[in-house]
C-alpha cells in the first residue's frame, strides 16, 4: 500500500477553511485538532510552521510539518475537501449549516541531494585549449570536455594549464548541473501535487462529517463510513486511510 517512492517521506500538511467565515474557520480548527491527535496517537513528531487565527473562532490557515514513518504515504489519503454538516453553534436560530475545509499534504524532499556520478556514464574528451593563456596552454591537450550520457549534459574547462585540474573543475561543474536538474525534478513534482488542489466547495468533497440530524462520517471515494463521529474527531481515522490505500491498490492492479 505504501510502495510509491515518495510515501516514506515526511510531509507538510496545510488546512484552509472554505467560504463561510466563522463557521468554516471553526471547522478547519476541528480538523486541525483531529489530525494533531492522530499524529500523537502514532507517536509522530509535528511542528506548527504557520497558524493564523480566525476572526471570531477557528483558524484561517494552518501549516504543519509532520515527521513519522511513511508520513506522506498515509497523509496523501487526506488530500481534498472535507465537508461538515451540523447545527451551528454560531447561529442564534440553531439552524443546520454545511461547511467546507481543504486538507493538502505534500512530501518534503531532501534538499541535500547527494550526487554520485558513475564514470562509466561519462565520456572524457581532451583537446588543445585555445585563447589566452600563453604558449604552454596551446601546446598540450589540457582542456577537458565531459559528456554525461544519461542526461546529455556537456561541460568543459580549459582555464588551468593542468589537464588534471581542468578535469577536476569540470567534474564540479557536472555535479552542479546534475544537482540543479534534480532540484528541477523535485519542483516539478511539487507543482504537479499542488495542481491537484480543487475548489473548496460543493461537488469536490472527499469525505462528509455529519453531526445532525444523524451522526456519520463517510468517505465518498471508498464508501467507508462509521457512526462514531466523536472517535473520528478525536483522531481515530486509520480505517479511512487504510480503505483509501486499499482502494488505490485496486485501481492500480
Amino acid at each position: 500500500m505504501l510502495s510509491d517512492e515518495d510515501d516514506k517521506l515526511n510531509c507538510i500538511v496545510t488546512i484552509h477553511p472554505g467560504a463561510g467565515g466563522t463557521e468554516s474557520q471553526d471547522w478547519a480548527e476541528m480538523l486541525y485538532r483531529m489530525y494533531t491527535r492522530w499524529f500523537d496517537n502514532r507517536g509522530w513528531s509535528w511542528k506548527v510552521l504557520d497558524y493564523l487565527h480566525g476572526d471570531e473562532a477557528g483558524l484561517k490557515d494552518a501549516t504543519i510539518e509532520v515527521k513519522g514513518e511513511y508520513a506522506f504515504g498515509y497523509l496523501k489519503a487526506e488530500n481534498g475537501i472535507h465537508r461538515l454538516v451540523r447545527i451551528s453553534p454560531f447561529d442564534s436560530n440553531s439552524r443546520r449549516h454545511t461547511s467546507f475545509a481543504s486538507v493538502f499534504a505534500y512530501p518534503i524532499y531532501d534538499t541535500e541531494i547527494e550526487i554520485i556520478i558513475d564514470m562509466n556514464d561519462v565520456r572524457v574528451d581532451t583537446y588543445r585549449a585555445s585563447g589566452a593563456g600563453g604558449q604552454h596552454i596551446n601546446k598540450t591537450d589540457s582542456a577537458v570536455r565531459l559528456t554525461h550520457a544519461p542526461t546529455g549534459i556537456v561541460v568543459q574547462c580549459q582555464n588551468e594549464r593542468s589537464q588534471h585540474k581542468n578535469k577536476e573543475t569540470a567534474m564540479k561543474m557536472l555535479k552542479a548541473r546534475l544537482h540543479q536538474l534534480e532540484k528541477e525534478k523535485e519542483q516539478a513534482k511539487m507543482d504537479e501535487a499542488a495542481s491537484s488542489k480543487t475548489e473548496i466547495g460543493w461537488g469536490n468533497q472527499i469525505r462528509s462529517y455529519v453531526f445532525h440530524p444523524y451522526t456519520m462520517v463517510k468517505d465518498h471515494r471508498t464508501k467507508h463510513e462509521t457512526g462514531n463521529i466523536q472517535a473520528v474527531m478525536n483522531g481515530n481515522i486509520d480505517s479511512f486511510i487504510k480503505a483509501y490505500l486499499l482502494n488505490q491498490m485496486g485501481k492500480e492492479s
